[in-house]
């Protein structure tokens, strides 16, 4: 990352600046060539009856193998007696074409708060308190091409409308949020399924696509756990688009990590997922997710990850029968300098497609499992330069 000082056309296009106030542009651009096996030739949709066609293996050029390609102004100032005032502007876009991501300029951060000795708060659009204090317990630290982040944290891990608080107090830091419409919007993943979400923030109705969440971690010498707890309460709406209620998302999670000498780190934990409808009783999903991996550093540049996730889908819409998702997935990072390094990253999926695209959690992440397959591998060889 690069920091720099307010240039005279900067400030003219952002207001005034002070001369305790700084802002670091910050970024990453990462790509791979990868190959993936068993893909679906179509995104399953309602129309085509969830049939993600007969697909076959494909190689492309992709976008963000260990990180998500962005950018981003980080500002600080300083307002006297420990004081700062802190703002995050984060941009994802796609290298493979350069297409913005998430359909927005700052889709992936964007709050404005302030820093003090009583901690951060912070207003915008934010990760939610489960997905924050649950980064340093992902073997791969979210790595986003091979992660089913979305089944473990939810497809609302970043809402709109966002107060923050975050303290830390030694080794213990607490983190808490509230969104007041958090702009996600889903369409159903199967037959029966409601589609999901909206922009929230509707007269009258202070519940709808709502949400909130808490998490604390204890982190001393080579120990660290953590436990944290997310509800969304998204719009329901029927096959012909009529809102139909309020649903009540929940999880809660627990993880924990321990670190061996210089070289190596284990890590991992349990979510427990809710999800039902607007009546309370009709259960959409509920399910246990699990994770344990670990990192081993080889070299002072070559870095080695193994990660195994598994769901355990209990019900979906009635089903109680249906076969459990699970991934193995290695990484192999080798750094050339402190900005860039060479990465292989491989994972092998079953019973969905990889990052556990299937209709039981979502299709967030495009790799649909074509039809007639249960299994799909995916080799990805990639660069990846942080500035």
């Amino acid at each position: 990352m690069k920091k720099i000082l307010f240039a005279t056309a900067v400030l003219g296009a952002m207001g005034t600046a002070h001369a305790q106030s700084s802002v670091t542009l910050y970024g990453v651009a990462d790509a791979n060539i990868e190959y993936v096996s068993h893909l679906g030739s179509q995104p399953p949709t309602p129309a085509n009856g969830f049939n993600a066609g007969q697909g076959g293996n494909t190689w492309r050029l992709t976008s963000g193998g260990l990180s998500s390609s962005r950018w981003g102004l980080r500002g600080v100032e300083d307002l006297g007696s420990g004081t700062k005032a802190v703002y995050v502007l984060e941009s994802g876009f796609s290298i493979d074409n350069g297409v913005q991501s998430q359909g927005r300029l700052f889709g992936r951060q964007a709050y404005v708060g302030v820093d003090s000795r009583y901690g951060q708060f912070l207003f915008g659009r934010q990760y939610t308190s489960l997905f924050h204090i649950m980064a340093n317990y992902s073997p791969t630290a979210y790595a986003v091409q091979y992660e089913p982040v979305v089944a473990f944290a939810g497809a609302n891990l970043r809402e709109d409308n966002t107060a923050k608080y975050i303290g830390t107090f030694g080794p213990v830091t607490a983190i808490a949020h509230w969104s007041f419409g958090t702009g996600v919007a889903l369409p159903g993943t199967s037959q029966g399924a409601p589609s999901v979400g909206g922009n929230g923030e509707v007269p009258g109705q202070f519940r709808r696509d709502s949400a909130y969440g808490l998490g604390a971690e204890y982190a001393a010498g080579p120990f660290g756990v953590a436990v944290a707890y997310d509800q969304y309460n998204p719009s329901l709406s029927s096959a012909a688009g009529a809102f139909v209620g309020t649903g009540s998302f929940k999880k809660a999670t627990i993880g924990a990590s321990y670190t061996l000498g210089a070289t190596a780190k284990i890590m991992g934990g349990y979510r427990w997922g809710q999800n039902k409808a607007q009546d309370g009783s009709t259960l959409i999903l509920r399910d246990d997710f699990f994770w344990i991996g670990g990192n081993y550093q080889v070299t002072p540049a070559l870095g080695l990850t193994l990660e195994y996730n598994y769901d355990n889908v209990k019900n979906l819409l009635g089903q109680t029968h249906l076969a459990n998702p699970w991934q193995v997935s290695f990484i192999a990072d080798y750094t050339l300098s402190k900005r860039t390094d060479l990465y292989l990253t491989t994972a092998f999926s079953k019973n969905a497609g990889l990052n556990f695209d299937t209709s039981a959690i979502s299709f967030a992440n495009g790799y649909f499992l074509a039809s007639g397959q249960s299994t799909m591998l995916g080799v990805a060889l990639g660069v990846r330069h942080k500035f």
